[in-house]
């Protein structure tokens, strides 16, 4: 166990080497994408236009070798956008039909709250099963199936909120923020040395630095982590006490503690161990929880978000020694 999760922290550190090139300044968010990969979820990117938020997924993609589909969320959107169509092109064959875009390995979904109800319970089926129903057959999707799905926090006009049972479905939430100044200046070094994204077709900005294989066996390292009695207490803790929190109207579902180990198992492995530390739980959990939680109305108007209401929380509460 320990040399497999040695050569997987190794694979890792390329992959992470490999993404940072191209999304400098963003090392929480390149953290979250590799652990919703390597805990088999899907991850919610929220940030404002320009932030590099479909450049990551790209990055990733192409960094992985996986095969990597990209669809733009329409208010226009229709479930079989997603899913396939059976069309009749040979009438001696009979219908045939034509999968859509979900039939990937890596699946970015952007601006995906402007899609309307019905293409967005169509991606939770994909999201919640790994299988789309079409016309009365439910066909599988790919094991590595993983959806990274982009958001914009500023522009509300023609948008869909994602209902709170679609937002359960994602493992992580990811904030992209602005990067530093240093950062900033990196990005422009890389542009005036010749990189530009938007000429950059399909996954080719980043060479694939994995085989399919090897990706694979990232995942099954996660299987194998230990988690601690204390260590699961704590994570426990953790989401039970967002229900009993006064400035939250919701708090955590039981569904958000098992996808906080799922996630610190995943960070462990990021991390070269084969077994789950506090600060493993503790790093991740306003990723997996800040999203399924809902700060009271009161502390909205105040401006205090989810994450000062978990910041709290994670002060509070002991972490095991």
């Amino acid at each position: 166990m320990s040399s497999s999760i040695e050569q997987g922290a190794e694979r890792l550190g390329r992959l992470r080497t490999a993404i940072a090139a191209r999304i400098v300044g963003q090392p929480d968010a390149i953290d979250d994408a590799l652990v919703t990969f390597l805990a088999r979820g899907h991850l919610l990117i929220e940030g404002v236009p320009g932030t590099a938020k479909t450049l990551l997924v790209r990055a990733l993609a192409g960094a992985l070798g996986l095969r990597f589909t990209r669809i733009q969320f329409t208010p226009d959107l229709m479930p079989s956008d997603l899913t396939g169509i059976s069309v009749m092109r040979d009438p001696a064959r009979g219908w045939e039909f034509q999968p859509g875009p979900v039939f990937t390995d890596l699946l970015l979904g952007d601006e995906i709250n402007r899609a309307p109800a019905k293409t967005q319970a169509a991606l939770l089926e994909a999201m919640a099963e790994r299988q789309v129903t079409t016309d009365g057959t439910t066909r599988a999707l790919d094991p590595l199936f993983t959806v990274y799905a982009t958001q914009n926090p500023v522009e509300h006009e023609g948008t869909y909120p994602l209902p709170e049972a679609q937002l359960d479905r994602f493992l992580l939430k990811t904030i992209v923020r602005y990067p530093d100044r240093d950062a900033e200046l990196a990005m422009l070094a890389a542009h005036e040395a010749g990189f530009d994204p938007e000429r950059a077709g399909g996954t080719a900005l980043v060479e694939p630095v994995l085989t399919r294989e090897e990706a694979v066996a990232l995942r099954t390292l996660v299987d194998g982590v230990r988690v601690a009695p204390e260590v699961r207490e704590y994570i426990a803790t953790i989401t039970r006490a967002t229900r009993e929190e006064a400035a939250l109207a919701l708090g955590a579902s039981p569904r958000a503690t098992v996808a906080l180990m799922r996630a610190a198992r995943a960070a462990a492995v990021l991390a070269g161990r084969g077994f789950v530390l506090p600060d493993d739980v503790k790093d991740r959990a306003r990723s997996v929880l800040r999203h399924r939680v809902v700060v009271a109305p009161e502390l909205e108007v105040e401006g205090r978000g989810a994450d000062d209401v978990l910041d709290g929380i994670l002060q509070r509460i002991d972490a095991p020694k």
